[in-house]
């Protein structure tokens, strides 16, 4: 993600830092070349206006520090105002309620609704130590029900049974039933989408809402739609009143311009981005720790706690240690390498380490 914006700011902001003192000409050429470098990414047209005229606001009156460069100062305020139009501060999913907490999924059929409400099942079950029941609404589209019982077995976390010709806010009503009477943590909403927002769809959301008073309404929308993802939170957002977005296939999203537009155009924080197919590719969307990523400046801090989430302590000690007697053998390579593999690959690795992302 990000990808195309971090190499076409990272070159223009290498090139103010390389000069020993800056004029307003130099400042204002660097702006119009941000400009173009977020409109390329797909970012809302406002947004980029409000970006540039900030970042050449305090650049052009920065009070620049001894130990630093006119163009490290411009690095750090660019970094700071992506920080605050990404929304300045984290927020995770709120589960501060009387249980059942219910989660309501909305979006558009093809966003990965079901896979993203499986996701988030997985990681309050397994790191949460949360007791979740999974229920989809989606009456409309064929197997649908079906797909989410097979992430259930598969995932071992109970989902509603399906009763036929029942409507989505009876099963609503049905889920919230069964999560008091089986001691549930959680109930996840799985709602119907449709290829395009209507009428009906909207009437639909607002009912369920009415009827499960959910405690969290989540926006589920794909990064890859860009400047529609954001146009649909706002019609989502009037109608139904969202508390944050998770943004799906950002693995594949090279230009990153809905995640920067979305905060901003719609006040809602991103709250988790999935960065790939499989059950554990979900993440907490850190606005810090993404800006340092699209500068170049690496995501240590996600880093570690990636490692600390899939590197076995124990086995990577006796690793070391046979590493150090001369023991260290093929069957030990193959291990490292599918630990290596489990924390996104070499290229997901580098691309959180300080400076590697410059590297050609």
């Amino acid at each position: 993600m990000f990808d195309n914006l971090s190499e076409k700011l990272g070159g223009i902001l290498d090139r103010l830092t390389r000069r020993g003192a800056l004029t307003e000409a130099d400042v204002d050429a660097a702006m119009r070349e941000v400009r173009r470098a977020l409109l390329e990414a797909d970012v809302s047209l406002d947004v980029v206006r409000s970006f540039t005229e900030k970042v050449r606001e305090q650049a052009i009156g920065a009070t620049v520090v001894k130990s630093v460069t006119p163009g490290q100062m411009v690095v750090k305020i660019v970094h700071d105002e992506l920080v605050a139009t990404l929304g300045s501060d984290g927020q995770s999913i709120d589960l501060n309620a009387v249980p059942p907490v219910a989660i309501m999924m909305v979006g558009l059929q093809g966003s990965g609704k079901t896979t993203t409400t499986a996701k988030l099942a997985r990681r309050m079950t397994q790191r949460d130590k949360r007791k979740v029941l999974m229920a989809s609404l989606d009456i409309y589209r064929p197997a649908a029900m079906e797909q989410l019982a097979v992430l259930g077995r598969d995932l071992d976390i109970p989902t509603l049974p399906i009763v036929a010709g029942q409507k989505p806010a009876q099963i609503a009503r049905r889920a919230l039933e069964a999560a008091k009477l089986g001691g549930y943590d959680v109930v996840l909403l799985d709602t119907a989408g449709r290829t395009t927002l209507d009428e009906e769809m909207m009437s639909e959301a607002a009912e369920i809402k009415a009827v499960a008073n959910p405690h969290e309404v989540l926006l589920v929308a794909d990064s890859l739609t860009g400047q529609d993802a954001v146009n649909l939170a706002r019609a989502f957002d009037q109608r139904v009143g969202l508390t944050g977005i998770a943004l799906t296939r950002v693995d594949g999203d090279g230009r990153g311009g809905a995640a920067l537009s979305m905060r901003a155009v719609t006040g809602k924080p991103i709250k988790l981005i999935g960065t790939g197919e499989k059950t554990d590719a979900l993440e907490d969307f850190h606005p810090s720790r993404i800006a340092g990523r699209i500068l170049g400046m690496g995501d240590v801090v996600s880093l570690v706690e990636k490692a600390a989430a899939n590197i076995d302590a124990e086995k990577a000690a006796r690793t070391a240690e046979r590493m150090r007697k001369g023991q260290f053998d093929l069957s030990d390579m193959r291990e490292q390498l599918l630990q290596m593999a489990n924390m996104g690959g070499i290229t997901g690795l580098m691309g959180m380490m300080p400076g590697v992302a410059k590297m050609k």
